[in-house]
């Protein structure tokens, strides 16, 4: 049976690997890479902290989204209570709504970081939570988003005016990847 020798290899100047340029190259890449991803996640620690962001003074901008727009709360029929959790998933994952339908969502966050609720397409969750990885101070307060602190709850008032296959998620660096996202299913009444 052979051994194997698990003794570490040090790298010196006169090495064949430092003398090819495509291999230093490649060592600056992995370590451009490594450092880049060390300051980013030092700075996600900040950015989304336990605190809560505040929210805007003065009335919500009610722009038309592809899933919906900012609804009234006089107008809401119906609240869901979501939990989010440090296991990275919603409570409950499927949301069944109707065309014209204006809901409370209120976002329980009952573990013990940081979580969001963002309700949108597939395609802008995604886009979303590929900027949070690269930019993971930016700011970003609208009102289909609700970040909410560990044992707080957060509320959102919409109106789906649009059908479609829509979902929720935490886009916080990290928790999308990790499957931190629902359905909202809106049919016509």
């Amino acid at each position: 049976m052979a051994t194997i020798d698990h003794r570490a290899t040090a790298l010196t100047p006169n090495t064949s690997i430092d003398k090819d340029p495509l291999m230093q190259t490649s060592r600056r890449r992995l370590l451009l890479v490594a450092s880049a991803l060390g300051l980013g996640f030092a700075g996600l620690a900040r950015a989304h902290s336990n605190e809560d962001h505040p929210k805007k003074a003065g009335p919500v901008r009610k722009e038309q989204k592809d899933w919906g727009i900012a609804g009234d709360a006089k107008a809401v029929k119906r609240t869901i209570d979501v939990r989010m959790s440090d296991n990275m998933r919603f409570t409950p994952d499927r949301i069944d709504a109707r065309l014209g339908e204006t809901l409370r969502f209120r976002a329980h966050n009952t573990g013990k970081v940081m979580h969001e609720f963002v309700i949108g397409t597939k395609a802008e969750n995604a886009k979303h939570a590929e900027l949070m990885i690269k930019f993971p101070n930016m700011e970003h307060d609208e009102p289909y988003m609700a970040h909410v602190s560990p044992g707080k709850t957060g509320e959102i008032v919409w109106t789906f005016n649009r059908a479609g296959r829509f979902e929720f998620a935490c886009l916080i660096a990290g928790h999308y990847q990790a499957g931190m996202v629902g359905t909202i299913e809106v049919r016509a009444a």
